[in-house]
Protein backbone atom coordinates (compact mmCIF):
# COMPACT_ATOMS: atom_id res chain seq x y z
CA UNK A 1 0.00 0.00 0.00
CA UNK A 2 1.23 3.64 -1.04
CA UNK A 3 1.30 6.03 1.94
CA UNK A 4 -1.40 8.91 1.36
CA UNK A 5 -1.67 11.23 -1.38
CA UNK A 6 1.06 8.66 -3.34
CA UNK A 7 0.80 9.72 -6.99
CA UNK A 8 3.94 8.14 -7.99
CA UNK A 9 6.88 10.42 -9.58
CA UNK A 10 6.45 13.61 -10.98
CA UNK A 11 5.30 14.26 -14.61
CA UNK A 12 7.76 13.50 -17.72
CA UNK A 13 9.65 16.46 -16.71
CA UNK A 14 8.73 16.95 -13.45
CA UNK A 15 10.48 16.71 -10.27
CA UNK A 16 10.83 13.35 -8.21
CA UNK A 17 8.01 13.29 -5.64
CA UNK A 18 9.34 13.61 -2.15
CA UNK A 19 8.88 11.86 1.12
CA UNK A 20 8.06 14.45 3.59
CA UNK A 21 7.40 14.93 7.79
CA UNK A 22 4.69 16.94 9.28
CA UNK A 23 6.02 17.79 12.64
CA UNK A 24 3.19 19.49 15.17
CA UNK A 25 2.43 20.66 18.56
CA UNK A 26 -0.91 22.14 18.27
CA UNK A 27 -4.22 21.60 16.44
CA UNK A 28 -1.91 20.77 12.86
CA UNK A 29 -4.05 22.99 10.72
CA UNK A 30 -0.81 23.78 8.48
CA UNK A 31 0.29 20.30 8.46
CA UNK A 32 -3.79 18.98 6.77
CA UNK A 33 -3.22 22.05 4.74
CA UNK A 34 0.10 20.33 2.99
CA UNK A 35 -0.89 16.75 3.34
CA UNK A 36 -4.55 17.84 1.35
CA UNK A 37 -2.13 19.88 -0.95
CA UNK A 38 -0.32 16.94 -1.66
CA UNK A 39 -2.82 14.04 -1.88
CA UNK A 40 -5.18 16.82 -4.61
CA UNK A 41 -1.32 16.96 -6.85
CA UNK A 42 -0.65 20.23 -5.82
CA UNK A 43 2.80 19.69 -4.39
CA UNK A 44 4.86 17.08 -5.93
CA UNK A 45 5.61 15.29 -2.17
CA UNK A 46 4.09 12.09 -0.64
CA UNK A 47 3.64 12.49 3.43
CA UNK A 48 5.11 9.62 5.13
CA UNK A 49 4.46 10.55 9.21
CA UNK A 50 2.88 13.00 11.52
CA UNK A 51 5.15 13.49 14.41
CA UNK A 52 3.49 15.47 17.47
CA UNK A 53 6.22 16.92 20.46
CA UNK A 54 3.04 16.03 23.01
CA UNK A 55 0.39 12.88 22.83
CA UNK A 56 -1.82 15.30 23.61
CA UNK A 57 -1.17 17.31 20.27
CA UNK A 58 -5.14 18.12 18.63
CA UNK A 59 -3.66 17.80 14.89
CA UNK A 60 -2.83 13.54 15.68
CA UNK A 61 -6.55 12.66 15.59
CA UNK A 62 -6.96 15.52 12.24
CA UNK A 63 -3.71 13.53 10.87
CA UNK A 64 -5.19 10.13 11.23
CA UNK A 65 -8.11 10.30 9.78
CA UNK A 66 -6.49 10.90 6.70
CA UNK A 67 -4.77 7.93 6.90
CA UNK A 68 -1.21 8.90 7.91
CA UNK A 69 0.55 7.22 10.32
CA UNK A 70 1.43 9.56 13.53
CA UNK A 71 3.94 9.27 16.50
CA UNK A 72 4.21 11.72 19.63
CA UNK A 73 8.15 12.67 20.61
CA UNK A 74 7.64 14.10 24.03
CA UNK A 75 10.23 16.57 24.94
CA UNK A 76 10.22 16.44 29.00
CA UNK A 77 10.88 12.44 28.04
CA UNK A 78 14.66 13.76 27.03
CA UNK A 79 17.78 15.20 29.24
CA UNK A 80 18.41 17.75 25.85
CA UNK A 81 17.62 19.25 23.05
CA UNK A 82 20.13 16.95 21.07
CA UNK A 83 18.61 14.01 22.74
CA UNK A 84 15.11 15.14 21.88
CA UNK A 85 15.96 16.19 18.30
CA UNK A 86 17.41 13.26 17.51
CA UNK A 87 14.51 10.83 18.52
CA UNK A 88 12.63 12.84 16.12
CA UNK A 89 15.20 12.67 13.66
CA UNK A 90 15.06 8.91 14.04
CA UNK A 91 11.46 8.55 13.69
CA UNK A 92 11.30 10.28 10.58
CA UNK A 93 14.39 8.73 9.03
CA UNK A 94 12.41 5.28 9.85
CA UNK A 95 9.48 6.36 8.18
CA UNK A 96 11.80 7.21 4.63
CA UNK A 97 11.24 11.16 5.27
CA UNK A 98 13.32 13.12 3.13
CA UNK A 99 12.18 16.74 3.87
CA UNK A 100 10.43 17.86 7.17
CA UNK A 101 7.96 20.33 7.44
CA UNK A 102 7.62 22.17 10.56
CA UNK A 103 3.74 23.11 10.70
CA UNK A 104 3.16 24.75 14.07
CA UNK A 105 6.67 23.30 15.62
CA UNK A 106 7.24 24.82 19.42
CA UNK A 107 10.29 23.24 20.42
CA UNK A 108 13.65 23.94 19.93
CA UNK A 109 15.38 21.40 17.16
CA UNK A 110 19.16 21.14 16.71
CA UNK A 111 20.05 20.35 13.38
CA UNK A 112 22.81 18.01 12.17
CA UNK A 113 24.75 18.24 9.09
CA UNK A 114 22.76 15.15 7.83
CA UNK A 115 19.53 17.54 7.74
CA UNK A 116 20.83 20.44 7.03
CA UNK A 117 19.24 22.33 4.11
CA UNK A 118 16.49 20.13 4.41
CA UNK A 119 13.66 20.96 7.06
CA UNK A 120 11.35 24.09 6.65
CA UNK A 121 9.29 25.77 8.77
CA UNK A 122 6.34 28.43 8.45
CA UNK A 123 6.34 31.61 10.95
CA UNK A 124 3.60 34.12 11.63
CA UNK A 125 5.43 37.26 11.20
CA UNK A 126 7.45 38.83 8.34
CA UNK A 127 10.97 38.18 9.03
CA UNK A 128 14.05 38.39 10.27
CA UNK A 129 11.78 41.15 12.36
CA UNK A 130 9.33 39.66 14.54
CA UNK A 131 11.00 36.18 14.92
CA UNK A 132 13.89 34.75 17.96
CA UNK A 133 12.88 33.07 21.07
CA UNK A 134 9.78 33.54 22.86
CA UNK A 135 8.01 34.88 19.12
CA UNK A 136 5.73 32.49 18.30
CA UNK A 137 1.85 32.17 17.75
CA UNK A 138 -0.40 35.53 18.94
CA UNK A 139 2.94 36.78 20.34
CA UNK A 140 3.80 38.14 17.42
CA UNK A 141 0.60 39.45 16.30
CA UNK A 142 0.86 41.22 19.51
CA UNK A 143 4.45 42.69 18.93
CA UNK A 144 3.40 43.33 15.52
CA UNK A 145 0.41 45.77 16.46
CA UNK A 146 2.10 47.11 19.46
CA UNK A 147 4.87 48.42 17.02
CA UNK A 148 2.33 49.82 14.71
CA UNK A 149 3.49 47.99 12.13
CA UNK A 150 1.30 48.78 8.29
CA UNK A 151 1.53 45.14 7.23
CA UNK A 152 2.72 41.70 9.02
CA UNK A 153 2.17 38.30 7.04
CA UNK A 154 3.81 34.63 7.22
CA UNK A 155 7.33 33.70 6.27
CA UNK A 156 8.70 30.14 5.07
CA UNK A 157 12.74 29.55 5.96
CA UNK A 158 14.70 26.99 6.26
CA UNK A 159 15.54 25.82 9.76
CA UNK A 160 19.00 26.32 11.38
CA UNK A 161 20.72 26.25 14.29
CA UNK A 162 18.74 29.56 15.50
CA UNK A 163 15.16 30.87 16.34
CA UNK A 164 13.37 31.90 12.76
CA UNK A 165 16.95 32.31 11.22
CA UNK A 166 17.51 30.18 7.83
CA UNK A 167 17.51 31.33 4.24
CA UNK A 168 13.97 33.16 3.26
CA UNK A 169 11.92 30.94 0.98
CA UNK A 170 9.15 32.88 0.48
CA UNK A 171 7.06 35.48 2.36
CA UNK A 172 3.46 36.49 1.48
CA UNK A 173 2.26 40.31 3.30
CA UNK A 174 -1.12 41.32 4.87
CA UNK A 175 -2.37 44.65 5.43
CA UNK A 176 -2.24 45.68 9.52
CA UNK A 177 -6.16 47.26 9.57
CA UNK A 178 -7.44 49.69 11.59
CA UNK A 179 -8.94 48.74 15.36
CA UNK A 180 -7.31 45.24 14.54
CA UNK A 181 -6.76 42.95 16.96
CA UNK A 182 -4.25 40.51 18.01
CA UNK A 183 -7.24 37.94 17.43
CA UNK A 184 -8.28 39.62 13.89
CA UNK A 185 -4.54 39.59 12.84
CA UNK A 186 -4.12 36.02 13.48
CA UNK A 187 -7.38 35.42 11.37
CA UNK A 188 -5.81 37.22 8.35
CA UNK A 189 -2.02 35.85 8.51
CA UNK A 190 -3.30 32.26 8.94
CA UNK A 191 -5.24 32.77 5.82
CA UNK A 192 -2.08 33.68 3.80
CA UNK A 193 -0.31 30.72 5.88
CA UNK A 194 -2.71 28.55 3.98
CA UNK A 195 -1.60 30.17 0.48
CA UNK A 196 2.05 30.12 1.25
CA UNK A 197 3.03 27.18 2.79
CA UNK A 198 2.23 25.24 -0.05
CA UNK A 199 3.71 27.26 -2.69
CA UNK A 200 6.82 27.50 -0.96
CA UNK A 201 7.43 23.65 -0.43
CA UNK A 202 6.52 23.56 -4.48
CA UNK A 203 9.07 25.81 -5.48
CA UNK A 204 11.61 24.22 -2.86
CA UNK A 205 11.03 20.71 -3.99
CA UNK A 206 11.36 22.04 -7.85
CA UNK A 207 14.69 23.55 -6.55
CA UNK A 208 16.02 20.17 -4.93
CA UNK A 209 18.01 17.34 -6.78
Amino acid sequence: MQPPGHRGRGGVDGPPVKRIALFISGTGGNALNLLRACQEGRVPAVPVLGLASTAKAGGIPRLEAEGLPTVSVVRKDFDSDEAFSDACYLAAEAAGAEVICLCGWLKKLTVPRRWEGRILNIHPGLLPRFGGPGMYGMHVHRAVLEAREAESGATVHLVDAEYDHGRILDQMRVPVLPGDTPEDLQRRVYAAEMELYPKALRAYLAEEP
